[in-house]
């Protein structure tokens, strides 16, 4: 209660003077989540605020919900079928998932910060599509090796490959390829969560070793070549003997497990890329979590 302050009139409270301008008024109850809440009044505007006033699910209902659909969305249920499981209005499902995704994006980066600088991390990327396979999307990920800690991704368009690029230019026309700004991106975020002479490993793409001397000059960077991959963990774990990127690859086919929208070979496919990011925000926060205590 000591830095409380207005939230209509921004005053804050003069040192040894607190009592003379923000004093306790009552309470109420709050039947979403059935809890008693304490009010309060500004003696310098004279309006009245409560501690939800600085909650960032403020004026929100069914805040109840909140926490079995950010566990049922990062566990490799849909949208719909969480709505019917929960007995909630889709758009209800929505409107909360894109809320759980943004706090679950600041929680994963305050986390992270609580980390010691990562010395060894491992970068990749997988492939999806949004709408249609004509429509391919790019998924990069850097996680810790070992303890698998997700440090940050990004989602990107890129153009068709293959058999499908004739079909691709003709139905969509000319895809851009937004992967170089997705690594940009990621790399400068990771800056503040590694050590500057940390030591990356990757697969041998020959657009990786740039932008590790760019972001990370000091680093060491290893890579391998890419192997062939397994019948199970989606293709993304690889067949037999050490896999040197196993943590990453792991992390990878836990990601397609836990995101219907990932899944192969299924009818649950992306409309947006920004929702597909979105959801990996949900399930890389859920995934740190669970990590934490099965490590305590």
């Amino acid at each position: 209660m000591k830095n409380l302050s207005c939230p209509h009139c921004k005053s804050l409270p003069a040192p040894g003077h607190f009592r003379k301008i923000v004093s306790k008024f009552g309470h109420f109850y709050r039947n979403s989540d059935r809890k008693y809440i304490q009010r309060y009044r500004c003696h310098l505007c004279q309006k009245h605020f409560s501690q939800a006033s600085f909650d960032r699910c403020y004026w929100q209902r069914k805040r109840q919900f909140n926490e079995r659909i950010f566990r049922q969305l990062a566990s490799g249920t849909t949208q719909r079928r969480t709505a019917l499981i929960l007995e909630l209005n889709r758009k209800t499902v929505v409107r909360k998932f894109l809320l759980m995704s943004e706090l679950a994006l600041s929680e994963l980066e305050r986390t992270n910060r609580l980390h010691p600088l990562a010395l060894n991390v491992q970068f990749d990327d997988l492939e999806t599509y949004e709408h249609t396979k004509c429509k391919p999307l790019s998924v990069g990920l850097v996680v810790v090796e070992k303890t698998r800690r997700i440090l940050g991704f990004y989602v990107a368009r890129m153009p068709a490959k293959g058999p499908l690029v004739k079909k691709s230019l003709k139905k969509y026309g000319r895809r851009p390829d937004e992967r170089a700004q997705g690594r940009a991106e990621l790399f400068t975020k990771i800056q503040k969560f590694v050590h500057p002479q940390v030591v990356i490993k990757s697969d041998q793409n020959p657009h990786y070793p740039k932008d590790v001397r760019t972001y990370l000059p000091a680093a060491t960077h290893i890579t391998y070549k890419g192997r062939k991959p397994a019948s199970a963990g989606q293709g993304e774990l690889k067949e037999g003997g050490y896999d040197p990127l196993f943590s990453l690859n792991h992390t990878f086919a836990k990601m397609r497990a836990d995101i219907a929208r990932l899944i192969r070979e299924t009818w649950t496919t992306t409309k947006k890329p920004e929702r597909l990011f979105m959801n990996i925000a949900l399930m890389a926060h859920f995934h740190n979590q669970r990590l934490k205590k099965l490590n305590c």
